[in-house]
């Protein structure tokens, strides 16, 4: 009886591992294909987004974070490759809206769910968490004054623009972190102990991110496929440009990671029933997958809005096709990680 009992225990693990390892990519495809299904839920999208940073959010402490060398450096390439990118790629093709979209790939804020997937891997969720309000506040600036250069159709002025983006940011950024940290100073100052978030919850924004995924992008979906004119020849140059785009931002984050290792003050969470002893054991490694998402995993959402807001709307396929690639790169490292620390491969484990 107690044989059956490991026999399917080690079975469910096992699915949940490999439905974990492969999540991102079939909330995307499951998004897609059943875009006239999910799209209804489309405004429950912020409140998808605001739980998960709030239980993101509960395993930071506030005190805790801390700015770092990489997040300067990774801050002013990202801005200095989406100019270079648009001036290129506009002398190149003089297609003003391609230009932008591939500009888009680069000028997008850091996810909110990146320390989410950083933490799953061995990264610093608090200094991911750092960069993503760092990243997202440095746009509210950076987007107002860049944009109407790129566009002159663009009729906003910079504060107009900059509380109107700032609207959109604050609201899900902010709210739910603030919110964590009320209830972090409430817990502790009631019971005079460290407030931790058990590892039942921990899983928990994962999941709501998955759920965020399959929404965002039957919207994605049903405003590419009801709005653009498709010219394959220019949606396949986006494909592969963002493809490579995302490959560049990805390698460059982890690179510059790596040689500026910065540490992690306080208590990291990884999420211990998916992957077991995650974390690697050097702090270059630590910096190099914290500092690889921060500059690779991207705000598509705010992009896609961006791109119909202020540049040709066409250029929020840049955005979209960015989606495809860093959910499956994602997925991806995901799968690797979860390999590696996989009971049956115990040859591997990192003995955190």
């Amino acid at each position: 009886m107690v044989n059956d009992q490991m026999v399917n225990d080690k079975m469910v693990n096992k699915i949940k591992r490999l439905f974990d390892s492969n999540a991102l990519w079939l909330g995307m495809l499951i998004g897609a294909l059943g875009y006239k299904l999910f799209l209804p839920l489309a405004p429950t999208l912020p409140w998808l987004i605001f739980f998960m940073l709030f239980f993101t959010f509960c395993k930071v402490n506030p005190l805790d974070l801390r700015l770092h060398k990489w997040h300067w450096i990774v801050l002013v390439t990202q801005i200095t490759l989406s100019i270079a990118t648009y001036i290129g790629i506009y002398r190149l093709t003089e297609n003003r809206y391609l230009a932008q979209g591939l500009m888009l790939c680069f000028i997008m804020p850091t996810a909110t769910a990146a320390p989410i997937i950083a933490g799953k891997m061995g990264g610093s969720i608090q200094n991911l968490t750092t960069f993503t309000l760092l990243s997202n506040f440095a746009t509210t600036l950076i987007v107002p004054a860049l944009f109407p250069l790129v566009n002159p159709m663009a009729e906003k002025a910079f504060w107009p623009a900059f509380t109107l983006i700032l609207s959109h940011i604050t609201p899900l950024l902010l709210g739910p972190f603030l919110l964590a940290w009320l209830v972090r100073l409430i817990y502790q100052k009631r019971t005079k102990k460290e407030f931790i978030l058990s590892t039942r919850i921990a899983v928990v924004p994962f999941y709501l991110w998955v759920a965020s995924i399959i929404v965002l992008t039957s919207v994605v979906t049903e405003t590419v496929l009801s709005t653009f004119t498709f010219h394959l020849s220019t949606i396949l140059f986006l494909l592969a440009c963002s493809f490579f785009i995302c490959l560049l931002q990805f390698g460059l984050g982890k690179l510059i990671g790596y040689y500026l290792p910065a540490p992690s003050k306080g208590r990291d969470y990884q999420d211990v029933l998916i992957n077991p002893a995650a974390a690697p054991t050097t702090m270059a490694g630590v910096s190099s997958i914290t500092a690889g998402q921060a500059f690779g995993q991207k705000n598509t959402s705010l992009g896609v809005w961006m791109a119909n807001t202020y540049l040709d709307p066409m250029a929020s396929l840049g955005a979209a096709a960015y989606i495809i690639w860093q959910n499956i790169f994602n997925s991806l490292q995901l799968f690797v990680v979860a390999h590696k620390k996989s009971p049956e491969n115990p040859s591997t484990n990192l003995g955190r």
